[in-house]
């Protein structure tokens, strides 16, 4: 049940804070007095669409809060816990805050969340049908999901698009394979020809860079050559090297005249023996060098030749020289498609036919069971059109079923059919109903799919709309009886309509020389007679219109008397 709704610089409304009860609400006033405004507010905090004339002429932001209090196994509750909110105990909160830039912000149980999931909860607890949203029934499109809602079919499509994917994809990836092979049937002699080649070049990932690398030392060797040579044929002289060795020995004879503790010829040695193998190891390296860099002396020519041959092969395929290894890999793959015959296509044929065999036959039970629901949805319309003033009028629920037409949804497609006439054939709603039918044709189907729909609190918007007198008292006679099992807004001009509501809300708007401001306050008794009697009669109020509403009043069963709780200005 939707308990509060508090609603701060949104529109012409300052402040204002509705406190909610069960049964029919009742809002009335004057048109253009500002009666959608709220429902605009509701449906902004319930994660509807927003303009930035929303926020109040002078004012920064505008906010609107609305408080419900569900039950414990409400699907609200789901919603957040599967993202990660903390849902409380039995009251969500929704909260929008509308800047005059445009930008808004959207909180649940004082927890910040995305616009979408703002819209994700609010769905499951308000339902808002507009002026205009009738023209929801006169679109075939959206009747396939209202027939599965009433159905209770939710799970059920949502399996059968699991179905529809898995086919689509075993399809898709038949059709991909099938391409690759037809393409590698065109390009076959070429792919052999790019496999040889490759293969014969042997490319190497990172190649090009070692080579490049290579190439630059060989370079640089070519200009350091003649030293290079030369530095190591002087360390390969024996001189140097048999010199210090000699000198070594005989210290090293000299030494044993000496005691060990302070010898002074040990230092001299070490230091001898270290240069003699700090030279040995220099002129290892040096010869490393010269072997390295001119052992082979075309070792330039070749890696240059290498680097030449991987860079034309790189350009001649549209690839980096990189990727060569990959483009080869690629080729030969392709080729393989080609060579394991028909196998492959073999086994994703079946996959294919499975997932088909398996959609169809549950779109089937689907259908089956659409057609099952269309007949209770038939018969409960039509429960609802008697009160209505439209006794003599049929309806029914088309379902045209080809199974050459698969969808993500199935393979049905329905509509909603009347009769308004007896002996008249059924029509499209759309062509058939006039505007009076229309509004009670959208008002029996609601109240004949509310009870499938769970939420917790259904708002219309001039559902009467093109109707009056004991067609009108109809509508409100038929939506007091759906509040009994469901909160219910009405938005109206009718006086039959609004006797029949529980509460009564009066809208006003007040204009000066420099601001107009929309105030709403809760009518008692009397004052209910008052408004009434306004509605019945216009500007001047009777006596007779007093008491021809005191008769509705009555009539309707509503309460004698009621402490007035006026709402001022904010």
């Amino acid at each position: 049940m939707l308990t509060a709704l508090h609603i701060q610089n949104f529109v012409l409304i300052d402040q204002a804070a509705l406190p909610l009860g069960q049964g029919l609400t009742a809002l009335t006033g004057e048109t253009g007095a500002g009666k959608s405004i709220l429902l605009d507010a509701l449906g902004l905090a319930a994660g509807g669409r927003t303009e930035r004339g929303a926020v109040r002429l002078g004012a920064e932001q505008g906010v609107v809060t609305a408080s419900f209090e569900v039950g414990a196994d409400h699907p609200a509750f789901a919603i957040l816990k599967e993202n990660g909110l903390d849902a409380g105990d039995d009251q969500i909160i929704l909260r929008r805050i509308q800047m005059k830039d445009g930008r808004s912000r959207a909180f649940v149980n004082d927890q910040p969340v995305s616009i979408a999931l703002l819209k994700q909860v609010g769905e499951t607890l308000v339902e808002i049908h507009g002026q205009h949203d009738g023209r929801g029934f006169l679109t075939a499109a959206t009747h396939r999901s209202m027939l599965d809602e009433f159905a209770g079919l939710d799970q059920d499509v949502r399996a059968l698009s699991n179905l529809w994917r898995v086919w689509r994809e075993a399809h898709d990836a038949l059709e991909e394979r099938r391409a690759g092979r037809d393409k590698a049937l065109a390009e076959a002699d070429y792919l052999r020809h790019v496999v040889d080649e490759l293969s014969a070049l042997g490319p190497e990932e990172g190649e090009e860079a070692k080579l490049a690398e290579r190439r630059a030392e060989l370079q640089a060797a070519e200009k350091i050559a003649e030293d290079l040579v030369a530095a190591a044929n002087l360390l390969a002289e024996d001189g140097l090297e048999g010199k210090l060795g000699a000198c070594a020995r005989r210290l090293a004879r000299a030494s044993g005249s000496f005691p060990a503790e302070g010898n002074p010829l040990t230092a001299p040695i070490e230091r001898i023996e270290a240069a003699l193998s700090e030279f040995m190891e220099a002129r290892a390296a040096v010869e490393e060098a010269v072997e390295r860099l001119g052992a082979d002396p075309k070792a330039l020519e070749k890696a240059e030749e290498r680097l030449f041959a991987l860079r034309a092969a790189a350009r001649k395929h549209g690839v980096a020289p990189d990727a060569l290894q990959r483009y080869l890999a690629a080729a030969e793959e392709k080729l393989g498609l080609l060579d394991s015959g028909e196998a492959g296509f073999g086994a994703l044929e079946k996959t294919l036919a499975a997932a088909e065999s398996a959609y169809r036959a549950f779109a089937e039970k689907v259908s089956a069971k659409r057609r099952k629901a269309a007949k209770t949805l038939d018969a409960a319309v039509e429960v609802e059109l008697g009160p209505l003033k439209l006794g003599k009028a049929k309806f029914r629920t088309e379902i045209m079923t080809d199974p050459g037409r698969p969808g993500v949804e199935g393979i049905d497609q329905v509509e909603f059919m009347v009769a308004t006439n007896p002996g008249a054939p059924p029509g499209p709603l759309k062509t058939i109903a006039s505007g009076g039918e229309l509004s009670r044709f959208v008002l029996a189907m609601k109240a004949a799919l509310a009870a499938k729909e769970n939420r917790t609190v259904i708002i219309f918007d001039e559902v009467d709309a093109g109707v009056g007198g004991a067609v009108a008292d109809a509508v409100g006679e038929r939506l007091a009886r759906l509040a009994r099992d469901a909160q219910v807004l009405v938005v109206t001009h009718s006086p039959q309509v609004a006797a029949r509501a529980k509460a009564h809300w009066r809208v006003t708007k007040h204009q000066t020389d420099t601001d107009t401001t929309t105030t709403l306050e809760v009518l008692s008794a009397e004052e209910r007679i008052e408004e009434i009697a306004r509605m019945l009669s216009g500007a001047r109020v009777t006596d007779a219109a007093r008491e021809a509403a005191r008769q509705l009043l009555e009539g309707a069963g509503a309460p004698a008397a009621a402490a007035p709780r006026k709402r001022k200005r904010a």
